[in-house]
């Protein structure tokens, strides 16, 4: 009888393993790296916008305050990379930083795309998706970013602020105690000795104190599925950047993961939701 029974067995089981892992490939959710950035430039309104039209459930950006006051999106301190200007965006203001076309460098077709502002990336915000803003200076942005969230109308579900430096984070949270913040970081590994900088507990201990909302977390051999489950029952759900493999996000979802910020969103949902 056993024996008979057996093959039935292994089709149920892999049947409920099928059906969990499709529920869990479609509950992830899909950040876009500074918008769609494998097809078009970083941190530009093109970018944003193609990000919304592939679906993405969210769209990640990062933010510097301009000489005037001004928040802009923009990844480096330079804008020598993209823009062609070796000067600090912190120095320009934001009529300087708009003589830059900061969207040829990756296409022709998107010659004289501008740095755009905040208030124009919170603008794209569909209903139902979330905007993770990454903090790239410092404190001293959050009270100009407190009022451009606020002049925006959107629901605070709708923003997460996000970002490296811990005590931003901690008066980030403070500022803002109706949004998500999460803590940014990736976990740097001795060459020789093979041990981590800081073990789990650490970076699970260090956000709980600040009462953040969750964990971004670059990806390396350090995100594991036993330090997802204990930052979970922590409360804590883990982000994992930035991630263009099919198969590494799989991996990903399989561990655990709330979402991955991928330069491809397409890619991932085209995979993952396909019905979108």
């Amino acid at each position: 009888m056993s024996c008979m029974r057996f093959p039935h067995s292994i089709v149920f089981f892999t049947g409920l393993v099928m059906v969990s892992a499709t529920s869990d490939l479609t509950a992830v959710e899909i950040i876009g790296h500074r918008g769609a950035s494998y097809d078009a430039p970083e941190n530009t309104l093109a970018s944003v916008n193609l990000a919304w039209q592939l679906n993405a459930d969210a769209v990640e950006i990062d933010i510097y305050l301009t000489k005037d006051e001004k928040i802009v999106a923009y990844h480096d301190k330079t804008t020598k990379r993209i823009g062609g200007r070796d000067q600090a965006v912190k120095e320009q203001t934001f009529a300087e930083l708009q003589t830059l076309d900061v969207g040829a460098w990756k296409n022709s077709k998107y010659k004289h795309e501008r740095i755009p502002t905040l208030t124009q990336i919170l603008n794209t915000i569909p209903d139902n998706k979330r905007l993770f803003i990454e903090i790239k200076c410092g404190a001293e942005v959050l009270p100009q970013l407190k009022q451009d969230l606020d002049a925006s109308g959107k629901a605070a579900a709708q923003t997460v602020i996000i970002g490296f430096d811990y005590e931003t984070m901690q008066q980030a949270k403070q500022i803002f105690p109706d949004l998500k913040v999460y803590w940014v970081f990736k976990v740097k590994q001795n060459k020789l000795t093979r041990k981590w900088v800081h073990n789990a507990d650490y970076y699970i201990q260090k956000a709980t104190d600040a009462h953040l909302d969750g964990l971004d977390v670059g990806y390396n051999k350090f995100v594991t599925k036993e330090f997802i489950k204990r930052a979970n029952s922590a409360g804590l759900p883990v982000y994992v950047w930035t991630v263009n493999s099919v198969k590494d996000a799989k991996k990903l979802v399989n561990m655990g993961v709330e979402g991955i910020t991928s330069d491809r969103p397409g890619l991932l949902n085209s995979e993952f939701k396909p019905e979108k």
